[in-house]
């Protein structure tokens, strides 16, 4: 599979079989983030793989409970260890670097068969709790992983390109795409 075929496969998954994610996928996921580009080559990223199924109840719990979070057979703590050093443009590193890091794992789960769901929505302090994070690291998402119960590849629904592309310069219109 090519990496456009994976970015088309790529879907949220909230529901998963219960099926062990195989340790040579894993660390082939993981292996994906690690040759992710970072700002000034920092690699702030920092990963913590739990596969205990207390500890996923626990982090379900701590991302609004939201359940299927317990059901993923592996759940990846994003994390920063960061000085919260920015880009000359004025954006902090870490979050983007992170992003970065936690695309290539979600398409290289998408080439192997496997699902992923980027998860936001969760209370930090309980997350360091559960998982013994210090606190000058940063927690930046949760990624739930495993098999899909529905493998299909699902329509996205995105803008048109008109809609997000503007060419030289920001030219005011909605669609962006004419040429002035």
């Amino acid at each position: 599979m090519n990496v456009n075929e994976a970015i088309r496969m790529r879907k949220s998954v909230r529901r998963y079989r219960s099926t062990d994610v195989e340790e040579e996928k894993l660390t082939e996921i993981l292996e994906a983030a690690r040759l992710a580009p970072s700002a000034s080559n920092r690699q702030e990223w920092r990963f913590i793989v739990v596969r205990d199924a207390m500890t996923r109840r626990q982090l379900a719990n701590a991302a609004n409970q939201q359940a299927f979070v317990a059901d993923a057979p592996v759940v990846i703590a994003c994390c920063a260890m960061t000085d919260n050093h920015l880009m000359a443009c004025g954006q902090p590193c870490y979050p983007i670097d992170v992003a970065i890091a936690i695309d290539h794992m979600t398409l290289v789960a998408a080439s192997l068969g496997l699902g992923t769901c980027w998860i936001g929505a969760f209370e930090e302090p309980a997350v360091r709790g559960i998982l013994h994070i210090p606190r000058d690291v940063r927690i930046v998402e949760l990624l739930t992983l495993g098999y899909p119960t529905d493998p299909s590849i699902k329509q996205k629904n995105r803008l048109a390109l008109q809609q997000i592309v503007h060419y030289e310069r920001w030219n005011g219109s909605t669609n962006g795409l004419e040429k002035e």
